[in-house]
């Protein structure tokens, strides 16, 4: 995107705040004037020249990320304590300036109060990181002697597209006019859920669209622990360029959420749309169509007769929908009779008839029913087929493509086009209409198979999870004007999804994309001919598909890059040819990506392949942008200018090395190899001592020198508390989240933060020592709905003989990749940085080759670990002084990052080397290794949590306990079925590898491979553990009850049934002891130190037990 002139483009207008300013005593007064005047509705608020903060306070409401900055040291000070005292610190928070930069990505920002016009900000700097449509407005420091405020509004660059439909706009040609979007190279904003529910069932995210700088969402957010819990299906509203939410509205019911995977219904991503400031959606799954505000959620209006909606378009104020009688609760009560459950969800198939069909054409503000059409010609009208444009609707039934009159509904003319009789349901003929021409992609028709005749219907549709049956179908072209034939060519589905037919660059894209060694997308044919004008080598000749088949979904396009999900995320330039891969990354089953405003919105997956190096969560990526040079910036700093001292620089008690406390507990999981055991010993017989209130989300505790140590994480704060009753020491707050506690060495507190920054203060008194800038530069992205930087630090660094060692970034493949530090401890000198970084360096992207089947090089950051000679980071193992070894020593990690609290189905703790990968890889190595949700190990034994067996084909078991789906009672056994408990098993050294697939005789089915480790002893429990450690002689096990009731089944997991505490023998597994908690521990939330327990729990508290 091209750098705007600010004087040259925009025009500046003045604005008078009116009297009221003059008169304004409270600062949510003004702050309300100010937004009132901007017309700025959610986002990101930056505030130069905070002052004091109460302004920066006030200007923070629901949908708002408030960011105050200011150069004077004192007002940084005081604007923390006043946003603290407020109650809302992480919502809004306080940095202090320096420089003429400002710490952000390009275009994140929706609003930018200047209120210190000294501070050397040019307009220039402001305007890039001000969002297209934001607002940058300038007012007199002092409110009670105000002047004119000058607004200037940042125009939408034409170069930028939205995506307002489905498959982009009422056309169904899924390819924006966006050329700024290009392959992945920086985040612009990361969001939640971290993973998308389950891989076995129907996808958490139903549709995604945007409109007016605003991205709209469904997504299923309920737990993602246990799938059989009831959904909780949310139609969610972000800022598009911040990710920043600004609204949510509960859809109470939706589509059956254990409906078998990649099973469909195709049409139903075609129930939300979005056009300039209205939002058009159905919030339930026989709802009738509403229209909602864009900026507030709220309901304008919902339309009449429109009950049983399943599609809608928007074109030129008019809606058009396909409406018909609700079929879900049909196809829910044809599964239970079948006994589809969560145990069985995919087999056997079943049919599942659609509605009769209606159209219906609405003017899109009144309401008024212009016409509708609902005779033969609708009632088996194909799903997703519907498309408008130049005044003519165009749709396909079971015989003929028919297009009408968008005024009157008359038609004007029918062409022959049969479809195949019997049919997946996740199928679908591909309609697209591009200029003069109706393209109409299908597969073969063939002969009617009957699974279960229950119908009359001329076609049948069959709900099967089976993948890949994609014939070879027939593309088919005519004319929008008169139906005629025009020309046909081959055409083929993709891997269970329908036919992609792109019109990208003036020219109709197709290809073969079901499995691996496909070629993919080679030909461009004129769309009016159907002449082959443009031809491309194989994808092969630029990168490796490595996963066996296409990702379920749809692809998806723009007028530069088809973008593709072979793998992971492709651009195939459709001018030159040239593919680039980025299987670090990949679209959610079932909807896939989005590509628009310049960016790619890749919602959340749930998938374990290329699990060393994807990232996880509802990622947004920008394109290599121009404005900014990571060589130029990085060149700016050096290891002097990234140290700051504080005040305690120096300071900090006797350089000689103490005797540590052995029963201290310093640092996170106690020790280096985070083992979370302790050779002191802990009573049985505990109860609570005292107990402190925090408030907001706690990370783990450490405990040392007396003081209890635990990170306020949203805060970004860490607390001080005495060890022996619990009162306030002191505490810190910090630029950014810090995710886990710090570790105490030598009367010195460190730990690093989102900022970027590693921190050293002094213990006895929270004053700071130093602090050092681990990121290579000043960049915040919004992450998780609160700034951070770009190139975050975890909060437990690990130090190791007076050397800190911590990592700042997020993926080896984004933004100049992962940075491990190597710093003294003492003075935060920085001793060695090491860039982890495995990209092309000549290209930036993916190597070429570098995939072997769902493997690949990377690296993702975690709480570091280490051993006697190695440094760990995940699977990523370094020597001491920082530099890359081979991965092949056995030690504690999870693929998923010690933090990752959510038990996705897919990922566990291990003793091993590395992860192995895809729809089997992921559970051999928990079969092969010491495997659990959570584990602690002395220097003989581990001892867990997890479950009883890893079985691929039980991907889908959460805490729940469901069996795998292929169990049959009249020929399996109760072996089976899949639990968790707790137990002991002797430490295995040996590295772990991902095995050859054996193939299972033909005509007949393999057994159960038998378990590949042995266990000391196993222990079912009251509890699902959430946190661990092991005290001598004692496992110390807490967590929320494992009871699940049918008035409320996640109650448990939502802490509303409190915690328990029990105390489990390690020589035998016997449990001695249990104790009550008023509230379930926070993820790995218990520490024990000194005969005591210390526990952070989720209502905020930290709580000391003693005998």
């Amino acid at each position: 995107m091209k750098s705007c002139s600010l004087l040259g483009l925009l025009t500046a207008t003045l604005i008078m705040l009116g009297p009221t300013q003059a008169d304004a005593s409270d600062s949510a007064d003004l702050a309300k004037q100010i937004l009132d005047a901007t017309g700025v509705k959610g986002g990101l608020i930056v505030h130069i020249g905070c002052g004091d903060g109460k302004l920066t306070v006030a200007l923070q409401g629901e949908g708002y990320l408030v960011h105050g900055l200011d150069a004077d040291a004192e007002n940084v000070q005081k604007a923390r304590d006043c946003v603290r005292s407020a109650g809302c610190y992480g919502d809004v928070s306080i940095e202090r300036l320096s420089g003429q930069s400002l710490p952000y990505v390009d275009n994140l920002a929706n609003l930018v109060v200047m209120q210190d016009a000294e501070c050397g900000i040019r307009d220039e700097e402001i305007m890039r990181v001000l969002a297209p449509g934001g607002v940058l407005l300038k007012t007199s420091p002092d409110t009670r002697n105000p002047i004119p405020d000058t607004s200037v509004r940042k125009p939408r660059p034409a170069e930028i597209d939205e995506w307002t439909h489905f498959l982009y706009d009422a056309t169904n040609n899924a390819v924006a006019d966006d050329s700024v979007v290009g392959p992945p190279r920086q985040l612009q904003w990361v969001g939640g859920p971290a993973w998308a529910r389950s891989h076995d069932h129907l996808g958490s995210v139903s549709a995604a669209v945007s409109a007016g700088g605003r991205i709209f969402y469904i997504v299923d957010e309920a737990p993602i622990a246990a799938i059989v819990l009831e959904p909780q299906w949310n139609l969610v509203a972000r800022d598009a360029f911040s990710g920043v939410i600004l609204w949510q509205r509960p859809i109470p019911k939706w589509q059956w959420h254990l409906r078998g995977f990649r099973s469909g219904p195709s049409d139903l991503s075609r129930r939300l749309v979005a056009v300039g400031d209205r939002v058009y959606v159905t919030l339930g799954v026989d709802a009738p169509l509403s229209v909602l505000g864009a900026a507030t959620g709220e309901t304008i209006a919902t339309y009449e007769g429109t009950d049983g909606t399943l599609e809608v378009l928007h074109d030129d104020g008019t809606l058009f929908i396909v409406a018909g009688d609700a079929s879900d609760g049909e196809a829910v009560a044809k599964a239970e009779r079948r006994g589809l459950t969560a145990v069985r969800p995919q087999r056997p198939a079943y049919l599942e008839q659609p509605p009769t069909k209606r159209i219906m054409a609405i003017d899109a503000d009144s309401g008024k029913v212009m016409w509708k059409k609902s005779d033969a010609d609708t009632t088996e009208l194909m799903p997703t087929t519907l498309a408008v444009s130049n005044d003519r609707v165009f749709f396909q039934n079971a015989d003929n493509v028919v297009c009408l009159d968008t005024k009157s509904g008359e038609e004007v003319w029918q062409a022959e086009r049969t479809v195949s009789r019997s049919r997946p349901t996740w199928t679908a003929p591909t309609l697209v209409v591009y200029g003069d021409v109706v393209l109409s992609g299908d597969r073969a028709v063939a002969e009617k198979k009957t699974v279960d005749q229950t119908t009359d219907r001329t076609v049948e549709w069959i709900v099967s999870s089976a993948g890949g049956q994609a014939p070879v179908g027939e593309l088919i072209a005519f004319s929008a004007k008169t139906g005629e034939r025009l020309w046909s060519g081959k055409c083929r589905e993709c891997y269970n999804a329908p036919v992609d037919v792109l019109v990208a660059d003036g020219l109709v894209w197709t290809g073969e994309l079901v499995r691996a060694n496909e070629p993919g997308v080679t030909e461009g044919r004129d769309p009016e001919t159907g002449e082959i004008k443009r031809t491309r080598p194989s994808d092969q000749e630029f990168f490796q598909a490595g996963m066996g088949h296409g990702r379920c979904y749809r692809n998806k396009a723009t007028n530069q890059y088809l973008v593709l999900g072979r793998s992971g995320v492709e651009f195939i330039d459709v001018a030159t040819g040239e593919g680039i891969a980025n299987h670090w990354t990949r679209g959610t089953c079932q909807y896939g990506v989005i590509p628009s405003n310049g960016l790619l919105y890749v919602p959340p997956h749930s998938c374990a392949c290329f699990i060393r190096s994807k990232l996880n969560g509802f990622n947004c990526f920008a394109p290599k942008r121009e404005s900014k040079s990571e060589e130029v910036e990085e060149s700016k700093s050096t290891a002097e200018t990234r140290l700051e001292k504080g005040t305690a620089y120096g300071q900090i008690g006797n350089r000689q090395s103490p005797i540590e406390d052995p029963h201290d507990w310093p640092t996170y999981r106690r020790d280096g190899a985070r083992s979370g055991c302790t050779s002191g010993s802990v009573s049985t017989d505990v109860k609570p001592a005292w107990q402190q209130e925090l408030g907001g989300r706690l990370s783990s505790v450490v405990v040392a020198g007396g003081k209890v140590f635990v990170a306020q994480i949203d805060a970004h704060t860490v607390h001080a508390l005495d060890a022996a009753d619990g009162k306030p020491a002191w505490s810190y707050t910090v630029a950014g989240r810090v995710d886990s506690p710090p570790t105490i060495w030598q009367g010195r507190v460190l730990f690093g933060a989102a900022d970027g920054y590693v921190y050293c203060l002094r213990a006895s008194d929270g004053a700071l020592a130093w602090r050092f800038r681990a990121a290579p530069e000043e960049q915040r992205i919004v992450a998780y709905g609160q700034l951070e930087s770009a190139w975050p630090v975890h909060g437990s660094v690990l130090v190791r003989d007076g050397v800190v060692y911590c990592t700042a970034g997020r993926s080896s493949y984004l933004d100049g990749s992962i940075r491990l530090c190597r710093l003294k401890a003492t003075t935060g000198k920085l001793l060695s940085e090491t860039v982890i970084d495995h990209r092309d360096p000549e290209t930036g992207y993916q190597r070429k080759g570098s995939v072997r089947g769902t493997n690949m090089p990377g690296a993702l950051p975690d709480v570091l670990s280490c051993d006697a000679e190695s440094i760990y980071m995940r699977h990523s193992r370094f020597d001491l002084e920082g530099q890359p070894q081979t991965p092949d020593v056995a030690h504690l990690f999870s693929s998923a990052g010690f933090l990752d609290d959510t038990w996705w189905h897919r990922t566990y703790w291990m003793v091993g080397t590395m992860m192995a990968t895809n729809y089997g890889g992921w559970a051999n190595a928990g079969s092969r290794a010491p495997a659990g949700r959570l584990l602690a190990l002395d220097d003989s034994t581990v001892y867990g949590f997890g479950r009883n067996q890893y079985i691929h084909h039980g991907a889908h078991v959460g805490i729940d306990g469901a069996t795998v789906f292929h169990f049959r009672p009249d020929r399996d056994s109760d072996r089976r079925f899949t639990h968790y408990r707790l137990f002991a098993a002797d430490r295995n050294p040996r590295p772990v590898a991902q095995a050859p697939r054996q193939p299972a005789p033909k005509k007949k089915r393999a057994k159960p491979a038998p378990p590949r480790r042995s266990f000391r002893w196993e222990q079912r429990l009251p509890v699902l553990a959430r946190a661990m450690v092991v005290t001598g002689d004692t496992i110390f096990v807490a967590g929320p009850p494992d009871v699940f009731e049918a008035d409320d089944p996640a109650a448990a997991l939502d802490g509303k049934k409190g915690g328990v505490l029990v105390a489990v023998s390690t020589s035998g597994g016997q449990i001695a002891a249990d104790c009550k908690l008023g509230s379930p521990p926070v993820f790995d939330g218990l520490a024990a130190a000194g005969g005591r327990l210390y526990v952070a729990t989720v209502d905020g508290r930290v709580l000391c037990l003693s005998d």
